[in-house]
C-alpha cells in the first residue's frame, strides 16, 4: 500500500534550511508592503471639522443666549484678539451656498443689510456676550462680531457665529469701532464673488484665523 504522506516539494525544503528565510503558508503568500503603515508613519491630517449651519435669516429675530459669565477667553495672535473657538466656532447661513452667489453676498445693491437683525437685539446680546468674554473695556470701541461675516455667508444671528471684538492693538480711544478684520472679510467677499476662491474655503479660513486667512488662500 502506497504511502497517504505527502511529500514537500524540494524546493520549499530548501527554502526552509535557510537562514532567514520568512515563513509562508503554502498556497499564499503576503504581497510586500500590503497592510496598515507602521505607527511611526507620518499621517496626513484630516479634513477641517465641518462648520456649523445656523437657523438662517429671520423675519424676526430674537435674543440668543449666550454662554456663561467669563467662560470664553480670548486668544491673540501678534496682538490682535481671536475668539474663542469653544464658544464662538462660527455658523453659516443655509441662505448662502455656492450655487447661488449672485443672487446673494454677490448680488448688485448688497445683501447684508437686509438679513442683519436689528441693533436692539445685538445690543442686548453684546452686552451678554462680553459678559462671557470677560471684556471690561468700552463698549463702543469694541464690536459685536459676525466671526463669519454676513457677506461671507454667515449666520446672522446664531450666537456660535457672534463675539464681542476687542479693539486693535495700538487703537485710540474715541475713535469707535475700526479693525482688520473687516478689510480680511472684504478681500475675501471679493474673491469669493470673482471666482477665485470657494465660498468654502473663505469661511474655513476664517474660523481657522482670520490673521492668516489671505495668506493661507494665496490672496497676500
Amino acid at each position: 500500500m502506497r504511502s497517504a504522506r505527502r511529500l514537500v516539494p524540494p524546493v520549499v525544503f530548501a527554502c526552509l534550511l535557510l537562514a532567514g528565510c520568512k515563513s509562508t503558508s503554502l498556497g499564499t503568500s503576503t504581497p510586500s508592503g500590503s497592510g496598515s503603515p507602521g505607527a511611526g508613519a507620518p499621517g496626513k491630517a484630516g479634513p477641517a471639522p465641518a462648520i456649523a449651519t445656523g437657523a438662517g435669516p429671520q423675519r424676526n429675530y430674537t435674543v440668543q443666549q449666550q454662554p456663561a459669565a467669563d467662560s470664553c477667553h480670548y486668544r491673540y495672535e501678534h496682538g490682535e484678539p481671536l475668539e474663542d473657538p469653544k464658544c464662538t466656532p462660527g455658523a453659516v447661513s443655509p441662505a448662502v451656498t455656492q450655487a447661488n452667489l449672485k443672487s446673494t453676498i454677490c448680488r448688485k445693491g448688497g445683501y447684508t443689510s437686509g438679513v442683519r437683525p436689528s441693533a436692539y437685539v445685538t445690543g442686548k446680546e453684546k452686552r451678554l456676550n462680553a459678559a462671557s468674554y470677560g471684556f471690561t473695556g468700552k463698549m463702543s470701541e469694541a464690536e459685536y462680531d459676525h466671526l463669519i461675516s454676513l457677506q461671507l455667508g454667515g449666520d446672522p444671528n446664531d450666537d456660535r457665529n457672534l463675539w464681542v471684538e476687542p479693539a486693535d492693538p495700538g487703537h485710540k480711544d474715541s475713535q469707535g469701532v475700526n479693525n482688520r478684520k473687516d478689510p480680511v472679510e472684504t478681500k475675501l467677499h471679493t474673491a469669493v464673488c470673482a471666482g477665485r476662491i470657494t465660498l468654502a474655503a473663505a469661511q474655513q479660513a476664517i474660523v481657522t484665523d482670520w490673521t492668516t486667512a489671505l495668506s493661507r488662500l494665496g490672496l497676500q
